[in-house]
């Protein structure tokens, strides 16, 4: 037996041994059994490899076992480790069950684990309800009934309601009920003045309106931070109208002023049409009076009259063309002495 296998064989063993040890820790946390055990927590080394199997992680469930027992709370492996499995957060739970417990206040484990499972920060719950929570609204915008925009914003004190935590209505419920408390409050008021000499009113007005009813929370006051005068609006909305209405005036005689163009060139080509119609007319004289006197209908005498007639008729119109004749110079004024008029000879 050469050199070389004498020196692989004690390596293999060793390797192996290193494995089989590494494997056997993996499933038998003997250091976290040995933690619980010291704490006072009876866990069998038989339940940590059957967390392991079932894909647990032990630490996360003697860790808050531990603490819990140290608190006094009566919980088991099972209850943690059911909960896990639901897909909790073990060591939430149990620490909000402690802080509960230190504040005298009734949380059984299967309603934190409701809560918990239900989205809900139920450690943050707890610590609400003991230390309540002031939740500041944005700006809110209202218009009083004369016109002027006032922005409120509030402070809304709350506190968790435990027992409702589990289908009650979140915070943005509750900001978005006080903003439309706040928008009737200012709303019925008839100056804008009267809102900014009581701003206690809107809070008492909102308060009586239970708005925290199917929420979460229980809210303790409502306090106004902040009123700030904002735009007239009501002045701005009837320059809008007026100019509104001054575009439909102005579109409404474009309207007409289009109309009465077209009714225009209308008339223009119905002149221009009777014109034609005229002309064509006074064309079919001529070829009239010819017909007549082939056929002897007009003689040639009755013709002759026709025509002295219509030159007797261009000679009057072209003396009313004319114009009026010039006026004659006016006569000699009568002398006052004589009671003659002076003649020629008296002048020379």
């Amino acid at each position: 037996m050469s050199m070389l296998t004498i020196l692989a064989v004690p390596l293999l063993v060793i390797v192996a041994a290193v494995i089989v040890i590494s494997l056997f820790l993996h499933f038998v946390p003997i250091g976290l059994w040995i933690s619980a055990m010291a704490a006072g927590v009876s866990v069998g080394i038989v339940n940590l490899i059957g967390m392991r199997l079932r894909r647990v992680v032990p630490s996360k469930i003697i860790l808050p076992l531990v603490k819990a027992n140290k608190a006094g709370l009566d919980v088991n492996v099972n209850q943690l480790e059911a909960h896990y499995l639901a897909g909790g957060d073990v060591d939430r739970v149990v620490d909000a069950l402690i802080a509960a417990h230190r504040a005298t206040m009734s949380l059984t484990f299967e309603r934190a684990c409701a809560i918990d499972l239900a989205g809900r920060d139920v450690l943050e719950a707890v610590q609400m309800s003991v230390n309540p929570k002031v939740i500041e609204t944005p700006f809110i915008s209202a218009v009083a009934q004369n016109g002027i925009e006032l922005k409120v914003r509030a402070r809304v004190t709350v506190r968790a309601n435990i027992d409702r935590l589990v289908g009650g209505a979140g915070e943005a419920t509750v900001i978005a009920r006080v903003g439309e408390g706040i928008v009737t409050s200012v709303g019925s008021a008839a100056d804008h003045s009267q809102v900014l000499e009581n701003p206690d009113e809107i809070s008492k007005t909102v308060l009586s309106k239970g708005l925290d009813a199917g929420t979460a929370f229980e809210i303790l006051s409502i306090d106004i931070a902040d009123v700030d005068v904002g735009r007239n609006i009501g002045a701005r909305l009837q320059t809008d109208q007026a100019e509104a209405d001054k575009q439909i005036a102005q579109a409404k005689a474009e309207e007409r002023r289009a109309m009465a163009v077209a009714k225009e060139q209308e008339m223009q080509a119905y002149t221009q049409e009777m014109q034609a119609k005229v002309v064509e007319a006074q064309a079919e004289v001529p070829l009239a009076l010819a017909q007549a006197l082939r056929e002897g209908k007009l003689g040639v005498m009755d013709y002759y009259n026709m025509k002295n007639i219509m030159a007797d008729t261009q000679m009057r119109t072209a003396v009313a063309q004319a114009g009026v004749p010039k006026a004659k110079p006016a006569a000699p004024a009568e002398d006052h002495h004589t009671g003659r008029t002076p003649t020629e000879t008296d002048t020379k």
